[in-house]
């Protein structure tokens, strides 16, 4: 029988709040593969401990949030806090992740010794090997650096890499910024006299669009990705 709900929870200032929401449709909006649903909120209540049943006061829920409607409370919990997923649920991110970062990775390395491609089959079993943890939430290009660093003491591995331009608005660049020095090595960064921030990443070659993705998810369809 499929499980009725579960917790999601964020903690401000030291302080944590907690909702009871339906399982995956609360996977869906935080992923963004929903849009947000008052159906997500099993009942109507932000709760200090869940567990418990201690209720937040209104007062609190008033400062943190600026509301005490617990539908649009629940909405920022799933978007910025933590979603306690189901065993089933973990187990299908992880996979799902696991099989692009093989993806990826097979699409941008060669093994230095032939320059041949390296087959997903080979990446997969040194991944095994070396026992590479998945984050079952992290974007797969942000993760892709850190498993090939994992996997080079047993696999050869090199990566063809790229110089990718990125122009965003300043107000998205801590984010965008953050973002990519995860994924590559930034360089040249300028602010424009309209306020634009524009930079260059070296980054693996193949990534022009996952980071165009990311950049217009972080940007909201504002940013450019172009590679040079």
């Amino acid at each position: 029988m499929p499980q009725q709900y579960t917790v999601a929870r964020i903690s401000r200032k030291g302080t944590t709040f907690e909702v009871l929401v339906e399982p995956d449709l609360a996977l869906k909006i935080k992923l963004g593969q929903a849009q947000p649903s008052q159906k997500v909120l099993v009942y109507p209540e932000v709760f200090r401990d869940a567990k418990k049943g201690i209720r937040a006061k209104e007062e609190e829920l008033r400062k943190t949030f600026g509301t005490t409607d617990p539908y649009q409370i629940a909405i920022v919990i799933l978007k910025e806090g933590d979603l306690q997923v189901t065993a089933e649920q973990r187990r299908a991110l992880i996979e799902e992740k696991r099989r692009k970062i093989i993806d990826l990775i097979s699409r941008n390395a060669v093994d230095p010794r032939t320059n041949a491609p390296i087959p997903p089959q080979r990446i997969e079993l040194a991944m095994e090997e070396v026992g590479v943890q998945i984050d079952p939430f992290a974007e797969p290009s942000d993760q892709v650096g850190k498993v090939i660093e994992r996997l080079r003491p047993v696999l050869p591995i090199k990566i063809a890499l790229r110089v990718f331009e990125v122009r965003v608005p300043g107000e998205f660049q801590p984010r965008v910024a953050s973002y990519l020095r995860g994924i590559g090595k930034l360089s040249r960064e300028e602010w424009k006299g309209d306020g634009t921030w524009v930079c260059q990443v070296e980054a693996p070659a193949g990534l022009l669009a996952e980071i165009t993705e990311r950049v217009m998810k972080i940007t909201s369809g504002k940013g450019d990705v172009r590679a040079l």
